[in-house]
């Protein structure tokens, strides 16, 4: 079993990983604001901090937990783009530099596909710095990349299918369609779940193919 320090914990993921982890037995932290802890699942631990800052809960991350960083701005768009600095590229840097000093184990981060994309340019600018930022602490890391989650309120792309599936017929087309594919919350939480324990390694990324192949055990 492991011990779990969740970013992000009363959002979309967040909370629905912890339900995950605590019914499989892992022991969970979660991080969140105040006005938000009532929002943590039952059974978790709560700490109540500045996600962009690391000295108010660095001290609460038991030695070899895993981290797992899912802080970030809701429904990304290019409009977005200042929050993307402000408060993803800002908390993952709290979070890398809290990991680090509290000797996690292992640092999980949900970032996103890298095909390219001018209109999420700055999104992925973003968690390439993200992960960057990651490395150079020396952790153990795993990034996972989707580029859309399907779940609830967030069903609008399903009427994209039908062009995902013409460009998979397209030799031209067939890397981009790939790189962009859709993939499910249920994809990702199993992802998330099979990440966390796994052995850690110095360095892993799971890409789209990958995360549509996941499945809860």
């Amino acid at each position: 079993m492991q011990t779990v320090f969740i970013t992000g914990a009363t959002g979309y993921m967040g909370t629905r990983l912890i339900k995950m982890l605590l019914a499989k037995g892992h022991r969970v932290i979660a991080l969140t604001r105040l006005q938000s802890r009532h929002k943590v699942p039952a059974g978790a631990e709560v700490v109540t901090g500045n996600p962009f800052d690391e000295n108010t809960f660095y001290d609460f991350i038991p030695k070899d937990a895993v981290f797992v960083q899912l802080l970030g701005v809701p429904h990304p768009s290019p409009a977005k783009a200042p929050q993307f600095t402000s408060i993803d590229l800002a908390s993952v840097k709290a979070s890398a530099n809290a990991a680090a000093k509290a000797g996690a184990s292992h640092v999980i981060y949900v970032s996103v596909s890298m095909q390219h994309s001018k209109l999420m340019q700055a999104y992925q600018q973003v968690r390439r710095q993200g992960e960057a930022c990651c490395m150079s602490k020396q952790l153990n890391c795993t990034f996972i990349r989707p580029w859309y989650v399907l779940g609830p309120g967030h069903w609008w792309p399903v009427i994209l299918m039908p062009l995902y599936a013409l460009a998979n017929m397209v030799p031209a087309w067939k890397k981009k369609a790939a790189g962009t594919a859709l993939v499910t919350l249920p994809q990702m939480l199993a992802s998330l779940v099979s990440a966390i324990e796994a052995k850690p390694q110095p360095l892993t990324i799971v890409e789209i193919a990958a995360i549509k192949k996941a499945q809860l055990n």
